[in-house]
C-alpha cells in the first residue's frame, strides 16, 4: 500500500512540476513576443488542458507497459503494482492543479475586468510560479527524503530556465516576424 501511495505523490510530483513548466513557458514566450493577454489565455488553456491529457496518457501507457513487460519475465507479483489509472489520475490532477498558476493572474483579470497592465501580470504570473516551484522542489525533497533545499533549489532553477528560454525566444521571433 505504501508503495502505491509513494508512486502516486511520484506522479504528482511529475505532473505537477512539468504543467508548472509547459505554462510558465507558454506564458512567458507570448509575454515575450508582446501577445496580448487574450492570446495569452488561449495558448496557457489549450497547453493545460491538451499537454495534461498527453501526460496522463503518457503515465497511464508507461505504467502498464511496465507491468506487461514484469508479468513476461516471470515476475506475477501484481500486488506490488500501481495501478495505471491511478498513475494518471495523479498526473493528470496535478499537471492541471499547478498547470494553472501561472495563468491564475490572466484569468482573474478576464473574467473580473480588472485592466491591470500585461508587464503587472506578467510579474505577479512570474512570482506565483515561483513559488509553485518552491512548493514542488519542497515536496520533492520531503518525498524522497533529500534535502529539501537542494530540490527547491533545482526545481526553482529549471523552472527559471524554461521562462528565460521561451521569453528570449518569444521576444526573438517577434522581432523576426515583425
Amino acid at each position: 500500500m505504501i508503495g502505491k501511495i509513494e508512486n502516486n505523490l511520484r506522479e504528482f510530483v511529475y505532473g505537477g512540476m512539468d504543467g508548472a513548466v509547459t505554462t510558465f513557458a507558454v506564458v512567458t514566450g507570448a509575454a515575450g513576443a508582446n501577445l496580448s493577454s487574450h492570446i495569452i489565455l488561449i495558448l496557457g488553456f489549450a497547453n493545460v488542458l491538451a499537454d495534461g491529457f498527453s501526460m496522463a496518457v503518457g503515465s497511464y501507457l508507461s505504467e502498464k507497459s511496465h507491468q506487461e513487460l514484469t508479468v513476461s519475465r516471470g515476475n506475477s507479483k501484481k500486488e506490488d503494482y500501481e495501478s495505471p489509472l491511478g498513475a494518471s489520475v495523479a498526473t493528470f490532477f496535478s499537471f492541471i492543479l499547478v498547470g494553472f498558476i501561472p495563468l491564475a493572474v490572466y484569468t482573474a483579470d478576464f473574467i473580473f475586468k480588472f485592466g491591470w497592465a500585461t508587464n503587472n501580470m506578467l510579474a505577479w504570473s512570474v512570482a506565483l510560479t515561483l513559488s509553485a516551484f518552491v512548493g514542488i522542489g519542497y515536496l520533492r525533497g520531503k518525498i524522497s527524503k533529500v534535502k529539501k533545499s537542494r530540490t527547491i533549489f533545482e526545481s526553482l532553477g529549471l523552472g527559471v530556465a524554461a521562462a528565460v528560454i521561451s521569453y528570449g525566444v518569444g521576444n526573438i521571433l517577434e522581432n523576426i516576424i515583425k
